[in-house]
């Protein structure tokens, strides 16, 4: 029997997402709710007891009802959610967080999609803090541009509206400078930091697309730890994993305008990460993910397939639904 998978929540921008990779593949029977009961608790109820695998793609007290719904039964989640990232119980949807973590993915109840913002900046530093190349108590800024897709709905409407001029707009607009951003605190947690990091968001004027930048000042790496060595932690980490490319190591930065162009994940589940020497010992480490591929959807079915146990990579190969590359 085909394991079946309920996305509650498929209307929103990354149930869209999800949803068309998943709709394709013969190996697990999609579970679907009328669209005048979307909201309606007994439907969802239903096919929240009736599924093997429910993701979330809800607003956090949505999802957290959600849960509350199925009661008993034997459903298994995955939250797309922020309602669980750092919740005592919940497993993080990042395979490529520490050498087990895909294990415990596989055998989880309750698994919680990482955000895309956090999954770049987790990917960048936690394997520099394991190493104790970057202390734990380190004073961490991060600067992140993401495509307006990444804010929902409202965001996108917003955006795309001719009346704002915003998809015309010729830089970069800052973006909740004056909150406390929802990812922060995954962030601190699975990049094992003492402390929040400073996170400095900003949304232009493309649809998807992600690029991170978290510079380290000389004067918080250890005496002898270079730029090139950051560099061959972060391979030996990755070597062996098919969504993470760490690009290769130069002493000389690129110059090409176009090197770090956010879009340049886009349509896939890869992330590109960079490790960049200054001449005074500084270094800034860059990474670059579609926010809805690798930063939401296509993380979700990532997670699926561990959890179903199917091959990790089903779905998200290039040429696979949902893979096209997209501005």
């Amino acid at each position: 029997m085909k394991p079946r998978v309920y996305i509650d929540g498929q209307a929103g921008t990354t149930g869209l997402q999800i949803r068309e990779r998943l709709a394709p593949r013969a190996d697990l029977a999609l579970l679907e709710i009328e669209g005048s009961r979307r909201k309606d608790a007994a439907a969802r109820t239903e096919l929240l007891r009736s599924a093997d695998v429910a993701i979330l793609c809800l607003p956090d007290e949505a999802s957290r009802e959600a849960v509350r719904l199925a009661g008993d039964a034997p459903v298994r989640f995955l939250d797309a959610s922020t309602a669980h990232r750092v919740a005592d119980g919940w497993v993080y949807g990042l395979p490529e967080l520490t050498p087990g973590q895909r294990d415990a993915i596989r055998t989880a109840k309750l698994v919680t999609n990482p955000g895309c913002y956090p999954t770049g900046v987790i990917l960048l530093l936690r394997p520099l803090v394991d190493a104790g190349f970057v202390a734990r108590d380190a004073a961490i800024a991060v600067h992140a541009l993401s495509g307006y897709s990444g804010g929902g709905r409202q965001m996108i409407e917003r955006w795309e509206d001719p009346a704002t001029q915003l998809a015309t707009l010729p830089f970069e607009a800052p973006y909740a400078l004056d909150k406390e951003h929802k990812h922060v605190p995954e962030m601190t947690r699975y990049a094992g930091l003492a402390h929040q990091p400073q996170f400095v968001p900003a949304v232009g004027p493309f649809r998807c697309g992600m690029r991170i930048e978290i510079p380290l000042h000389a004067a918080v790496l250890p005496g002898g730890i270079t730029a090139a060595r950051l560099h061959a932690a972060l391979v030996e980490r990755y070597v062996n994993e098919p969504f993470v490319r760490v690009q290769p190591f130069s002493t000389s930065v690129p110059a090409d305008e176009r090197a770090f162009d956010p879009r340049a994940a886009n349509g896939t589940n890869r992330i590109d990460l960079w490790v960049l020497p200054h001449p005074l010992g500084h270094v800034l480490l860059v990474a670059t993910l579609d926010n809805l591929g690798k930063g939401a959807a296509g993380a979700a079915v990532q997670n699926l397939n561990l959890m179903l146990g199917f091959a990790e990579v089903s779905g998200l190969e290039p040429g696979a639904p949902g893979s096209s590359a997209a501005a």
